[in-house]
């Protein structure tokens, strides 16, 4: 289930057996208050009413806080996800770049990289000093350095890309030692 449903069906659960509750409540009042319904009879309705609506109530309670917690996890994958997708789409992105994009704090950009890497998703490095990650591509490239056409230094173009800056080569890795 959605978690934002969740969080609805639990609010709807919720406001029902309150209004239950305070409904068949007053009319026990409105009983007892005409004379009608002695004090014994009172307490006997009040732990039935309580008996029989607050099982409505907890689970309602349940649901909309489930759906909170879960609405919770699913903005945080979602961030990870982009931030999965900016490395590989470019390369290497500076944390201040990933932080204003994705509206978060340095901090919480450093817990995604790591739990990224406890999930296996992300391979590559960060420069922590500088402040860049760089994906696994950008691995490679440190370790092949120059063009192979005219000796220059090669940059990261994009995923799967190096490109040579001084003659315009471009380098299209591929195979599974590319993939980050």
């Amino acid at each position: 289930m959605h978690p934002r449903t969740m969080q609805m069906l639990g609010g709807i659960l919720s406001g029902t057996g309150l209004f239950l509750i305070l409904a068949f409540a007053g009319f026990l009042l409105i009983q007892w208050s005409t004379g009608t319904l002695t004090p014994g009879g009172l307490g006997i309705g009040v732990f039935l009413i309580l008996l029989i609506f607050s099982p409505l109530v907890g689970l309602g309670l349940y649901l909309w806080r489930r759906g909170a917690v879960e609405a919770q996890e699913a903005e945080v994958a979602e961030k990870q996800r982009r931030l999965l997708g900016m490395i590989q789409a470019r390369g290497q992105v500076s944390l201040p770049e990933i932080a204003l994009e994705l509206r978060a704090t340095r901090d919480q950009v450093r817990a995604w990289i790591y739990d990224l890497v406890h999930m296996g998703l992300f391979s590559g490095y960060v420069n922590w000093s500088e402040g860049v990650l760089y994906s696994a591509e950008a691995a490679a490239l440190r370790d092949a350095g120059r063009c192979p056409r005219c000796g220059g230094a090669l940059e990261l173009a994009g995923k799967g890309v190096i490109r040579c800056p001084y003659c315009g080569t471009e380098i299209f890795l591929s195979g599974p030692g590319a993939q980050p």
